[in-house]
This record gives structure tokens, C-alpha cells and sequence, in this order.
């Protein structure tokens, strides 16, 4: 007899939700680019080189736990939508930045 697998990266047989996974990916990725932004853009009030380097240390700490939950059939969804929101959020700063 053999026993389901317990591994998260294994499919379930069950058809994938794109709609509703693009749709949540986008609504987190619009949240995150605006706190990114939001976040970095008051940082480099003080000084640009604090916005970098905090928003650096994040995404390096937050890197380890989205890598585990990559896999995971709800959270990829979330987690792709708060990777693009970051990359977003950071290419808008860089362009209001040389906008300056």
C-alpha cells in the first residue's frame, strides 16, 4: 500500500487556479510596489544610502522563508506577486531617483 507523498513540491492532480493565482499575484505585487516605494522613497529623505541598505537587509532576510514556501500551491502565488512587487517597487525608486 503506499502512502501519499508529504513533500510540497508534489502536484495533487488538481487543476492549477490561474486566474485566481494571476489575479492575487498582481493585487500583492501592486501592495508591495507601493510599500517599497512608499517605504524607500521616506528613507531617502534621510539619506539614499539608508533606503539601500535597509531595503537590502529585507529582501536578503525574507529571501530564506519565500525560498521554503516557493513550492507551496497557495503561497506561490503570493510569493510571486511580493518578488515582482519588490523588483517593481525598486526599479520605480531608481527612476524617480535619476528623475531628481
Amino acid at each position: 500500500m503506499s502512502r501519499p507523498s508529504t513533500d510540497p513540491g508534489t502536484t495533487t492532480g488538481e487543476p492549477t487556479p490561474w486566474a485566481t493565482g494571476v489575479a492575487v499575484g498582481v493585487f500583492v505585487a501592486a501592495l508591495t510596489a507601493a510599500g517599497i516605494y512608499s517605504f524607500g522613497a521616506a528613507l531617502a529623505q534621510v539619506h539614499w544610502t539608508l533606503a539601500v541598505a535597509v531595503n537590502v537587509v529585507a529582501v536578503a532576510g525574507t529571501t530564506p522563508t519565500v525560498w521554503r514556501w516557493r513550492k507551496t500551491p497557495v503561497t506561490r502565488w503570493v510569493l510571486a506577486g511580493i518578488a515582482a512587487g519588490v523588483v517593481i517597487g525598486w526599479l520605480i525608486l531608481l527612476v524617480a531617483a535619476v528623475a531628481q
